[in-house]
């Protein structure tokens, strides 16, 4: 199978944009693209080209719009290649609104399982689209930061900026 993905710079570092033409498959942390590509080349045979799309475009666009703080919400087509939990955690981290936070509980009883936090914070850890599927927006009960793809310096860079944003539009 054939991907196309492209790199982009944003104020949290590189981004790599991976599409399979129709839809968003992944957004990929810098830290994590090598681990990314190599698990990807064993396990699903694919084959990224180094080219763009009219998904990529648009997630591009999207994503200045996010960081410029015009954007609160994406509308990019993604493709979940899950578990059937996975895909119910990720989908529900799409419902956290921006500049917010929940903790792992409150995200495991949103999907009707209120004992799984642990695997609620294992599939978030496997969110193949960081940003756009916000699992920056999930802290641990106490309110600490916890476990985050990106490290957490990243995640606590996307909460502030949120956090920001939110507060100049209070004024």
């Amino acid at each position: 199978m054939e991907y196309n993905y492209k790199n982009i710079m944003s104020p949290v570092g590189v981004l790599h944009i991976v599409s399979n033409s129709k839809k968003l498959t992944a957004l990929v942390f810098d830290n994590s693209w090598k681990e990314f590509c190599k698990k990807n080349a064993k396990k699903q045979k694919i084959e990224l080209l180094k080219k763009s799309d009219e998904v990529i475009q648009e997630t591009e666009k999207q994503l200045k719009e996010y960081f410029s703080g015009q954007r609160k919400d994406f509308k990019i087509p993604i493709h979940f290649s899950g578990t059937v939990f996975q895909n119910q955690a990720w989908k529900s981290l799409q419902q956290i609104p921006f500049g917010k936070t929940i903790s792992y509980a409150e995200q495991a009883k949103k999907i009707n399982n209120p004992k799984a936090v642990r695997a609620v914070g294992g599939a978030n850890g496997l969110n193949p689209v960081c940003i756009i599927v916000p699992c920056h927006r999930v802290i641990g009960k106490n309110g600490s930061l916890t476990g985050f793809g990106g490290g957490l310096k990243i995640k606590q860079q996307l909460l502030n900026f949120e956090a920001n944003c939110e507060n100049m539009e209070a004024l």
